[in-house]
């Protein structure tokens, strides 16, 4: 079940900066849009975030795995294709200007 729970947080996660025009929830100046820089720089540091959470999670259920580059790569790739769906919506489906 904490398997699901966090798969469902880095879903919602992942798609977070292509949905929320907040810049990690400070609401910007009149200028309105984020620039896509930003958006990846939430992406990275919602990773770490949902890292964690998957950390103490992997803590409250016994020891610690050490984990290897290969991890990362695989984990930072799934994030990406989660956030997959968000980018589309924000730059190849919406209509320009809404």
């Amino acid at each position: 079940m904490e398997v699901v729970l966090l798969l469902a947080i880095a879903l919602i996660a992942a798609n977070l900066p292509f949905l929320v025009e907040r810049l990690f929830f400070i609401k910007l100046p009149k200028s309105g849009n984020k620039h896509l820089g930003f958006r990846l720089l939430e992406l990275v540091v919602l990773y770490f975030i949902v890292g964690g959470i998957g950390l103490l999670l992997e803590k409250k259920g016994g020891e610690i795995h050490t984990q290897n580059w290969e991890f990362y790569a695989v984990t930072g790739s799934l994030f990406l294709v989660f956030a997959f769906p968000g980018f589309i919506f924000r730059y190849l489906w919406r209509k320009k200007g809404t």
